[in-house]
């Protein structure tokens, strides 16, 4: 009973922050006028600031959001680590790195889906990277480790392509991008995004369950009939697929997916299954709510999404971290 009245609660949330996402923005347009625009198509310039403009921002606030939430708190659970966070196995670094070979090539320019199809593909190499080092039998802390050194290895290879632009322009694009943002996509970023999200949290669906009997342990887990190596591949795969599309259409957004699960886990209990889906709900109002406050904050300064996220999430990480000492002293 108390699960469900959370998740209302966090439904109910998610739709006024999609609805206040909407509605917010530079061009002062009237509640009855973005209504009638929107589903109406009334107003040749109204109906397309709404229909292409703030809409595909609303709803890939949403996704992004769900996606980032979703795979933080699997990826808790997998690691059973409430300090585990989507980019630890280097999906988001590989995705950037494939992001940022396009822009200093070009390829950004001359092709608009460039950019996010070559980060899909950073991130679906470092998936095939990740479980060829940790090899078919790997531990959790192989496959940890594995992604901290793909991570490291992307990372080193974005600033090495920042180091030797000749042109100052692609830098400061890069730059911009690695920010992350939500500002002037389109439908075009929701449908390549989509599928990949909706792959991700079926394969959740399916190897959630396996998640609970993991709290007690790899060899617990096994012997209650639950393929532990299926299961990690699975949650891997998984999540690549939801932190590389995010990534993809987003840019590097931080901290969301250890925040979330992290503040929705006491009022869940002790199930992380049941952690999946409010951290999904909980991590659309995070991005929905923090793509507002960048419009209201500056409006005139394109004040970037991962920015605020991180000025907010990285105290957050610190006081966490204090917390956990403390309570293992």
């Amino acid at each position: 009973m108390r699960y469900s009245i959370l998740i209302a609660l966090l439904f109910i949330l998610v739709a006024c922050l999609f609805a206040g996402s909407l509605l917010i923005g530079p061009a002062a347009i009237g509640l009855n006028a973005s209504i009638a625009a929107l589903f109406h198509g009334e107003g040749e310039m109204v109906t397309l600031v709404m229909r292409e403009v703030r809409l595909p921002r609303a709803i890939l606030g949403a996704l992004v959001g769900g996606a980032l939430g979703l795979s933080g708190a699997a990826l808790q659970g997998l690691l059973r680590n409430p300090l585990a966070e989507p980019g630890l196995i280097g999906t988001s670094s590989a995705a950037a790195l494939g992001a940022v070979i396009t822009i200093q090539t070009g390829l950004s320019a001359a092709f608009a889906l460039a950019l996010p199809l070559a980060a899909l593909a950073g991130a679906l190499i470092s998936v095939g990277l990740i479980l060829l080092l940790a090899g078919p039998r790997g531990t959790i802390l192989t496959l940890i480790l594995a992604g901290i050194g793909l991570s490291a290895l992307a990372t080193a290879f974005t600033s090495l392509v920042l180091n030797l632009s000749p042109n100052p322009f692609a830098a400061s694009e890069i730059m911009f991008w690695m920010m992350g943002s939500l500002a002037d996509r389109s439908m075009l970023h929701v449908q390549l995004a989509l599928p990949f999200m909706v792959l991700g949290a079926a394969i959740m669906a399916r190897a959630g369950g396996g998640l609970k009997a993991l709290t007690l342990g790899e060899d617990a887990a096994t012997s209650m009939g639950v393929n532990v190596t299926r299961l990690r591949i699975l949650l891997v795969v998984a999540t690549a697929s939801l932190v590389g599309a995010a990534t993809a259409v987003a840019g590097a957004i931080g901290f969301v997916g250890l925040i979330v699960p992290h503040l929705l886990r006491r009022a869940v209990g002790a199930n992380p299954t049941r952690l999946l889906w409010a951290s999904a709900l909980g991590g659309a109002a995070v991005i929905l709510a923090a793509d507002i406050a960048v419009r209201i904050i500056a409006p005139d300064r394109d004040l970037k999404l991962g920015v605020l996220t991180a000025l907010v999430g990285a105290p957050f990480f610190l006081n966490l971290i204090l917390r956990t000492r403390r309570e293992t002293a």
